[in-house]
């Protein structure tokens, strides 16, 4: 890649979606734990992307978005695909 933090990604004939991630760095994050939050450094990557508004509603691109944030923020290295 290109380091990049953040871009916005450009849809190319005939595609209808494009998703670009961002390098990962370490910023400075607030981390809630049950006896208080606290700043702390965590990891942290952007998404963005972009659609076809003809094809792909902003509802429905802004809950894809969501799932694949989800899913990289809950996800395990020692999980078996």
């Amino acid at each position: 890649g290109f380091g990049s933090i953040m871009g916005t990604p450009i849809i190319n004939q005939p595609q209808v979606g494009i998703l670009a991630l961002g390098a990962i760095r370490k910023l400075p994050a607030v981390i809630e734990t049950p006896e208080g939050d606290f700043i702390g450094i965590r990891h942290k990557m952007f998404l963005s992307h972009s659609y076809d508004h003809r094809v792909v509603n902003g509802a429905l691109g802004g809950m894809f978005v969501k799932r694949v944030a989800d899913y990289l923020e809950a996800w395990d290295p020692n999980m078996e695909f």
